[in-house]
């Protein structure tokens, strides 16, 4: 997934804060008046409100500066969900297993749009298992990326949000699917 310039520009101020702080950036979406900033706890892939309004507090004032956007706008800070966007070479690893909905900007084979499981990211290529076989998408190709909500997604997500707040409640003896945090 590729930013536009002005939200390529917004990257470059936000993210050494958003960094500073602890957290990691996600992705950048401005349209409509509203300046969407995705981001999360590197420890549960969440972010909680009291973590949003830090993160808004401190990226204000910068915005104000510099100024990127010329119009007023609303900003909105949140976390990117258990069903986020794929946007870095390394959410494919951190997802490997689950379910995608993927958009390449160039058909491969004639196809634009693929769902399957995601297997592995090698060489620039992402492996995906789809009803029909093994493809292997090309990274630079990939317009859009999404997780797909499924039962194993949900229980995974809420198996680490358990483990970082709660560790003695994560204990669980089914055979789920664990997303790696960095």
């Amino acid at each position: 997934m590729k930013l536009n310039a002005l939200e390529q520009r917004i990257d470059e101020i936000i993210r050494p804060i958003i960094e500073e702080l602890g957290f990691h950036l996600n992705w950048i979406e401005y349209k409509g008046g509203t300046l969407q900033i995705f981001a999360e706890n590197p420890k549960n892939g969440n972010l909680n409100l009291a973590e949003c309004t830090t993160i808004s507090r401190e990226i204000s004032p910068i915005l104000e500066v510099e100024d990127p956007i010329e119009s007023a706008y609303r900003l909105e800070v949140s976390s990117p969900g258990v069903d986020r966007l794929l946007v870095r070479e390394s959410d494919y690893e951190r997802y490997s297993g689950f379910t995608a909905k993927i958009e390449l900007d160039i058909p491969l084979e004639g196809q634009k749009r693929f769902r399957g499981t995601i297997e592995e990211k090698k060489d620039g290529e992402i492996a995906l298992k789809t009803d029909t076989g093994l493809v292997n998408l090309p990274f630079r190709d990939i317009s859009k990326a999404k997780l797909v909500m499924t039962d194993d997604l949900m229980k995974a997500s809420k198996k680490l949000t358990c483990a970082n707040d709660n560790p003695e409640d994560a204990t669980d003896n089914e055979n789920n699917k664990e997303i790696e945090t960095e």
